[in-house]
């Protein structure tokens, strides 16, 4: 694995929150996960790209199936 040592001012409020909402204890692993899920959240093709690319199944209702939930 290639590491890149570097100093940065970080919002000390937004890495306590990460650190509390993730349980992480370090600031370093803080920052490795945000950009290992901001990597993995742009890598992401959007939905909107399969517009007219997904054929459904004949006689597929999707509205029947939601019928019940709730």
């Amino acid at each position: 694995m290639c590491m890149k040592r570097t100093n940065i001012v970080l919002d000390e409020t937004l890495v306590e929150e990460a650190r509390r909402l993730s349980g992480i204890k370090t600031t370093r692993e803080v920052v490795d996960q945000a950009l290992r899920v901001f990597v993995r959240v742009r890598q992401r093709k959007p939905l909107s790209g399969l517009k007219g690319k997904i054929q459904f199944a004949d006689g597929y209702d999707y509205k029947a199936l939601r019928e019940g939930r709730g």
